[in-house]
């Protein structure tokens, strides 16, 4: 086969291919930080596979505060439930689907650029392990669960997927003095959060303040069928950032071949992440994890799971014996429980003239008003007051002023009570 017949061959293939997987042929068309900053919303949901719309509604949630998880551009479960938690917050009909009213309230987080460039410092490659074992008792011999690449350190600083990072910067060397492309999230969220719920239907975490406002809203990995979640209300009893974790196989779970209390090194690939928010109900909380991408995939052993920069976040919120932790029962959602969200229809939009309609002139009197002279005697009325006489010019505001003002009103005297 000549290399011009084999080009042929190989073109005619990957066109079979594509016409019979569509979704995996756009899913990794390439595009550029660029075209994240210049993408506008069309109308209709987010389009299927990998985009940059995708990606610039992503980071618009992030700022918002409800949390779609990681940013990767792909239209998931996460970024579906982040819109609805949105439109609960916004009072929009709740359907987690795309639609111009939700990108017109999203431009607010928009002031800034959506990406930015980053260069790779020497300290992000320091301290970094090779790998982290699935055993507990070899995660117990470890000095730290620390980052196994520039990658994934990366990523959990700018809220993205390891694997969207190196989509967006095809070529470039992940290591100190390379720039590379990435998303802006915003700074952490302060205030105060008095109330948190927790809803397991649509595995979402929303935090309140005192006077019922939501603050932050995150995706979540909550319990599991095997080990459910706890019922009932709590309060928040402890709050560690970056905790070591113990391997307790008589309280937790137990690993086949360990049957030994274990204690296991801090850092973000811990069992807990960074984070550990300690309950009332022993041995409950709410923690990080070491696998972000998949808190709608993966189960908990009863704990309730936020990505590593949605539980520090929440962490720098909660207060101690002062936050309300809320299980909601099965089928029972957040907006149940605050009535957020009562809409049915979309507010209606603005009204628009016409296309070519002009500005109507307004109309100008014709002499200019006057303020009366303040030393001047206020005129007294007459005795029996007389009916205006009609009006015999084109003035709109006297024509105005006849019709509302009853008839035979007369102006009373500055010493007497105005009507």
């Amino acid at each position: 086969m000549t290399p011009h017949r084999a080009t042929l061959f190989a073109t005619a293939l990957l066109s079979v291919f594509a016409a019979t997987h569509p979704a995996l042929a756009q899913d990794d068309a390439p595009f550029t930080a660029a075209q994240i900053e210049a993408a506008q919303y069309g109308g209709g949901d987010l389009p299927r596979g990998r985009t940059a719309l995708t990606a610039k509604v992503q980071i618009l949630l992030d700022r918002s505060g409800t949390s779609p998880g990681v940013i990767d551009g792909f239209k998931g479960g996460m970024s579906q439930s982040a819109i609805k938690a949105f439109e609960r917050q916004t009072g929009l009909p709740m359907d987690g689907v795309m639609d111009p009213h939700v990108w017109n309230l999203l431009q607010a987080f928009s002031t800034r650029p959506v990406t930015q460039s980053y260069v790779i410092t020497q300290a992000d490659a320091e301290g970094l392990v090779d790998a982290i074992p699935t055993d507990y008792a070899e995660k117990a011999k470890m000095a730290a669960m620390a980052h196994t690449s520039i990658a994934e350190r990366l990523s959990e600083r700018f809220h993205m997927d390891e694997k969207f990072i190196q989509f967006l910067n095809p070529g470039v060397p992940l290591q100190p003095g390379s720039t590379i492309q990435v998303m802006a999230p915003n700074g952490a969220i302060r205030g105060q959060v008095s109330r948190i719920i927790i809803d397991k239907a649509n595995r979402r975490v929303a935090g309140y303040d005192a006077k019922g406002r939501m603050v932050v809203d995150y995706p979540a990995t909550i319990g599991s069928t095997a080990t459910p979640s706890p019922a009932g209300t709590h309060n928040v009893k402890t709050v560690a950032l970056n905790p070591n974790y113990t391997y307790n196989p008589d309280v937790n779970f137990r690993q086949a071949g360990n049957d030994k209390p274990l204690i296991v090194p801090p850092g973000p690939n811990g069992p807990v992440g960074t984070v550990w928010i300690g309950l009332t109900k022993p041995t409950y909380g709410i923690h990080g994890t070491p696998t972000p991408s998949q808190l709608f995939s993966n189960q908990s052993s009863g704990c309730v799971r936020l990505t590593n920069w949605d539980a520090e976040e929440l962490a720098g919120m909660v207060r101690i014996g002062g936050t309300s932790v809320e299980f909601l029962e099965p089928g029972v959602t957040i907006s149940d429980v605050t009535g957020a969200s009562g809409a049915t229809t979309p507010p209606v939009a603005d009204i628009a003239m016409p296309e070519g309609t002009a500005e109507p002139d307004m109309p100008q009197p014709q002499e200019p008003l006057a303020l009366p002279n303040a030393t001047a005697t206020p005129a007294q009325p007459a005795e029996t007051p007389q009916p205006a006489a009609p009006a015999t010019n084109d003035d709109p505001l006297t024509d105005a002023l006849d019709e509302a003002l009853p008839q035979g009103f007369v102006v009373p005297p500055l010493s007497e009570p105005q009507p």
